[in-house]
C-alpha cells in the first residue's frame, strides 16, 4: 500500500501532524514537543511530566561575567511554512527586543519541525540570529532534549558495545542512592532492579566523541519500540570531531547536543561582543521510531537504527533537500575541497611521509589549532585515506582555513591561505605538507601523540564504584573515580618514570591528578621523568614538548633538575 499522506490539524493550544505512521503534537505557539504517538502507544514521552518537560529546545546563556541562565525556548508565534500530502514544515519563532534585555537570550530563534510522507519519524532544526548592535552575551549550551516514558523505555544503546538496562530515575532519589563527588554521579544503594545494586550511575559515563555520535536512544520491549536520535552531520557542532558530549542517560533522556562546554571549559564558550552579527542553523536532526514483532531480540531495533543512519547519510545524501529555510544550504549551493596531506620529517624519513588517516577539516579562519575552541561557525571534517588523499564535501559557502593533524605526529597543521567556498566550487589544493615542530632528533617519547590517553595505564575502578558495562571494556576510562586510584597506587610518593626502563602502558598514570588525603584535602603531585644522555651539547637547546588532553582548575609546572 502507498504511504498515507501527511496531514495537520491546528488547534488553539496544539498543532498535530500525522503521516499514518506516527503523530506528533506540538504546543501552540510555544513549539514544545508534548506528544509522540506510535505503534499503539498514545505517547512515547513521559506523560507524568508537565507538557513543558517532555521534549524541547533549550539554551544556557549569560550576560558577560554573569551566571548561567537555563531557558527552555518557547515560541510566541506559529506559522505554517509548507503543507501538502508529502511534507509539512512548521515554524515556532521567538523574537528578541530591548524590553527583554536581561530576561531572555538576545537572539531571534526560529524552531522548525518537519514530517515527511512514509518516514517513520520527524526532523527538527533551528535558526539562531544575533542582530548587529544587540547586547553582548555568552552561549554556554544549546540542545534538544526528549524525556521518555520510564514505564516503557528501560534499555539504552549508544554503540554496539555500549548498551545496557538502565537504572530508573527513581533510583537516583536519596532513599535509593548515595551522592558521590558531583551531582550527576550516584551510587545505587537500593535500586528498583536489585541486579544493579552497588553500581554507579553517571550521565557523563555515556558521553562520546562528536564524530561517533550518529545514533543513540532507547528501547521498549512492551511493545518492542525504538526511539532514536540520529545526527547525519557534525557541521553545526563545534570543537572538532573528537570533542566529547552527552548522548542519552537515565531519565530516560535522549539529547541532541549542538554546543556545550562539557570537557572543554570556558575557553570554548562562544562570546558575542561589540554587537556583532551572527546567524547559525543547528540541525536538522532526525527522531527515528522503529518497531519489531520479536520483542526478545534487542539487536533488531538497534541494527535497523544503524541502517537508518546509513540511509540518511548515503542514499539521501546530506545535506537534505527538503528543509524550506533558505538559511539551510542545499547540496547545489555548497562546495568541495580536495587534496593530499604529506608529512615532512627528515629525522624519520628522508622522503615525505603519507598523511595516512589524518584528520582534515575546514573551520573559521583562526590561529593554528583554533578549531578546538571554535563554535560560532560551521566545521567540516574528514579522514585522509591510505594515500593521504582527502575530500571534504558539502561545505557551506564562506571563508575558511584548512586544519589537520596526523595521528603519530605531534602538533597541528594549518594552511596559511583563506579558502573561499562558493556555490558549486570544487577546489583542489594539491599536495599539502605538514612539518611537525622539531628542533632535532627525538631523544625519548612517552606515549603516542594521537590526542588520546588510551595507551597509558588505566587502573581498575574501586570495587565499590563500578559500572559493570565498562568492565573489561575499551572505554574503561569512563569508570567513576579513577582519579582517586592514584592515591591508592602512590599513597606516600609520586610517579617516577625511567626512560628506557619504564613502560608507559603500565607505569604512566593516564591522568596527572592531585592526591586526596585522609583529611579529605588535596595535595599537589610531582611526577619525575628520569633519563640519561651520554653526551650533551653544552651550547645547544633541548626542548620538552607536552600534549595536554584537557585541564580544569589546575596548574602545571615543569622543572628541570640536572
Amino acid at each position: 500500500m502507498a504511504p498515507v499522506g501527511v496531514s495537520m490539524r491546528v488547534q488553539d493550544d496544539h498543532v498535530v501532524i500525522d503521516n499514518g505512521i506516527l503523530q506528533l503534537t506540538l504546543s501552540n505557539p510555544e513549539g514544545l514537543i508534548t506528544g509522540v504517538r506510535y505503534n499503539g502507544v498514545d505517547n512515547l514521552l513521559e506523560v507524568l511530566n508537565k507538557e513543558g518537560n517532555r521534549g524541547y529546545w533549550d539554551v544556557v546563556w549569560s550576560e558577560p561575567q554573569g551566571s548561567g541562565i537555563f531557558d527552555v525556548i518557547q515560541g510566541t508565534h506559529f506559522e505554517i511554512i509548507h503543507e501538502d500530502e508529502n511534507q509539512v514544515e512548521v515554524s515556532f519563532t521567538r523574537n528578541w527586543d530591548p524590553s527583554l534585555r536581561g530576561k531572555l537570550v538576545p537572539l531571534n530563534i526560529d524552531k522548525r519541525f518537519i514530517m515527511l510522507r512514509g518516514r517513520s519519524g520527524f526532523y527538527t532544526y533551528a535558526i539562531y540570529e544575533h542582530r548587529e548592535g544587540w547586547p553582548d552575551f555568552d552561549l554556554a549550551e544549546t540542545r534538544v532534549a526528549f524525556k521518555l516514558r520510564k514505564d516503557k523505555f528501560r534499555y539504552m544503546a549508544i554503540a554496539d558495545n555500549r548498551q545496557r538496562f538502565m537504572p530508573m530515575p527513581d533510583d537516583r532519589m536519596p532513599d535509593r542512592s548515595q551522592k558521590l563527588a558531583y551531582p550527576e554521579a550516584v551510587l545505587l544503594t537500593n535500586p528498583v532492579n536489585p541486579d544493579i545494586k552497588g553500581e554507579v550511575d553517571d550521565k557523563y559515563q555515556y558521553s562520546s566523541e562528536d564524530k561517533d555520535i550518529k545514533v543513540h536512544g532507547w528501547m521498549s520491549f512492551d511493545p518492542p519500540i525504538g526511539f532514536w536520535q540520529i545526527t547525519p552531520s557534525d557541521e553545526f557542532r563545534g570543537g572538532g570531531p573528537i570533542k566529547q558530549d552527552l548522548t542519552s542517560h537515565v531519565g530516560p533522556t535522549t539529547l541532541a547536543m549542538f554546543l556545550s562546554a562539557h570537557y572543554s571549559g570556558e575557553d570554548i564558550v562562544p562570546k558575542f561582543r561589540n554587537g556583532e552579527y551572527w546567524k547559525k542553523v543547528f540541525g536538522p536532526v532526525f527522531i527515528y521510531l522503529n518497531s519489531t514483532v520479536d520483542g526478545t531480540d534487542r539487536g533488531l531495533l538497534w541494527d535497523d537504527a544503524k541502517l537508518q543512519v546509513q540511509t540518511l547519510t548515503q542514499v539521501e545524501s546530506w545535506p537534505y533537500g527538503f528543509p524550506v529555510s533558505e538559511d539551510f544550504q542545499k547540496r547545489d549551493q555548497r562546495g568541495c575541497v580536495t587534496g593530499r596531506l604529506l608529512v615532512r620529517d627528515k629525522f624519520i624519513d628522508g622522503k615525505d611521509i603519507i598523511g595516512n588517516a589524518a584528520f582534515v577539516g575546514l573551520a573559521l579562519p583562526g590561529e593554528v589549532g583554533s578549531w578546538q575552541r571554535e563554535f560560532k561557525g560551521y566545521q567540516f571534517w574528514t579522514r585522509a585515506d591510505d594515500k593521504g588523499i582527502f575530500t571534504v564535501t558539502n561545505v557551506r559557502t564562506g571563508d575558511y582555513n584548512i586544519y589537520a593533524w596526523v595521528p603519530g605526529f605531534i602538533g597541528d597543521y594549518k594552511l596559511d591561505v583563506t579558502i573561499t567556498i562558493t556555490s558549486g566550487s570544487q577546489i583542489n589544493l594539491g599536495d599539502l605538507v605538514y612539518k611537525p615542530p622539531r628542533d632535532g632528533p627525538t631523544l625519548w617519547e612517552i606515549g603516542i601523540p594521537d590526542r588520546s590517553a588510551a595507551e597509558f595505564f588505566i587502573p581498575e575502578p574501586n570495587p565499590i564504584y563500578v559500572n559493570r558495562l565498562y568492565a573489561n571494556h575499551p572505554d574503561r576510562f569512563r569508570q567513576y573515580g579513577l582519579w582517586e586510584r592514584y592515591a591508592d597506587l602512590y599513597p606516600n610518593s609520586d610517579l617516577i618514570y625511567s626512560v628506557g626502563e619504564s613502560d608507559y602502558r603500565k607505569d604512566w598514570f593516564f591522568a596527572h591528578v592531585t592526591r586526596k588525603t585522609k583529611e579529605n584535602s588535596y595535595q599537589a603531585t610531582t611526577w619525575q621523568i628520569k633519563f640519561r644522555l651520554d653526551s650533551v651539547h653544552q651550547t645547544g637547546a633541548y626542548k620538552l614538548r607536552l600534549a595536554l588532553a584537557s585541564a580544569t582548575l589546575s596548574e602545571l609546572q615543569v622543572i628541570h633538575k640536572p
